[in-house]
Formats: structure tokens, C-alpha cells, sequence
């Protein structure tokens, strides 16, 4: 079981039940599902450099990407429709959890100049989107292997449905909010 999910129903539940009055730990807000997006910019990326992104992305999430296609043309961005413009990864279960923890605790102190997390990148809804400029901050990535950097959009999906609630889950996981 991963060490985050342990942690997660030893200690944040009964702190969220107390806090929150709640006696049915089910009524209680979770992490649903964690997805990684990278976007290709069509002047730059090349089929090599798609292989690449997928290599790395698999090896940081433990699963494989899916390719995602434009719906529809656009010709101010010289799109086609069915053109590939980037890839993605949903992750659940155990590895969302392992993944989180290596996000928090490895990832993000590895980033230069960190202060913290914008409290503020929630949808309404209780979820959370992050920007990651450059992938080389997980350790899986060998910088000296790198052909091109490039960033990635992690979506942290809660069944909070606030972004109140969401904020105080992820603050008990353990996310480095900035102070206001």
C-alpha cells in the first residue's frame, strides 16, 4: 500500500472528521485521480522528440501516455484536425499516491527559487492544477539524457467539490501552500 494512502486514512480522516463534525468517513473529501498533461508545439516537436516526452513521462508516472489529437482545425495555430498536440497520463489507486509523494517530497524541493504553491489554481470545484516548467526535477529523469525540456500540467482531482475543502485536504497531504 502506498505510504501516502496509509497515511491518509490513519491520520487525515479522523482530523478531518473531528474538524468537520463528520461522523461517516465516506462523506469525507479524496484524491480521485491525478492527471499529467504535456502539450507538443507542432513547429518544434518531431516524431523523435514525441517518442521522447512518452519515454519520460512513462518512466515519472509508472504508465503509459496516451497521445491526444486536435478535435478541430484552427488556422491562426496551423492546426489540422487529428493532428497530435500533446500527451497524457490519468493516474489512480496506488500509483496517484506514489506519484504525490514524489511530487512533494522530491520533485518540488528540487525546484530553484520554490516559495510554495499558488493557494489560488482552483477550478471551483475543489481541483487543483499545478504548472511544471521543466520535467528534470523528478528523479527518474537522467538531466544528461535530456534532448529538450519542455513542461507539464499536473490536475490533482478532488471529490470535494469546494475549493475550501480541497485546500485544507491538500495542506494535510502535505502541499506547500504559499502564505497569503
Amino acid at each position: 500500500m502506498a505510504r501516502l494512502l496509509d497515511y491518509y486514512r490513519k491520520e487525515i480522516v479522523p482530523k478531518l472528521k473531528k474538524e468537520w463534525s463528520v461522523k461517516n468517513s465516506l462523506a469525507l473529501p479524496g484524491i480521485e485521480k491525478i492527471t499529467i498533461n504535456v502539450g507538443f508545439n507542432k513547429k518544434k516537436s518531431s516524431p523523435e522528440m514525441v517518442q521522447e516526452v512518452l519515454k519520460e513521462l512513462s518512466q515519472i508516472t509508472g504508465q503509459r501516455p496516451v497521445l491526444t489529437f486536435s478535435k478541430r482545425a484552427i488556422a491562426g495555430f496551423n492546426l489540422r484536425k487529428g493532428d497530435t498536440v500533446g500527451c497524457m497520463v490519468t493516474l489512480r489507486g496506488n500509483r496517484m499516491y506514489e506519484f504525490l509523494d514524489r511530487l512533494l517530497n522530491i520533485a518540488l524541493p528540487r525546484v530553484r527559487d520554490f516559495r510554495g504553491l499558488s493557494p489560488n489554481s482552483f477550478d471551483g470545484r475543489g481541483n487543483y492544477t499545478l504548472g511544471m516548467s521543466e520535467q528534470v526535477i523528478f528523479p527518474e529523469i537522467d538531466y544528461n539524457k535530456v534532448k529538450q525540456i519542455y513542461g507539464m500540467n499536473i490536475t490533482i482531482t478532488t471529490n470535494a467539490g469546494e475549493n475550501g475543502k480541497a485546500r485544507e485536504l491538500l495542506r494535510l497531504f502535505g502541499v506547500p501552500f504559499k502564505e497569503n
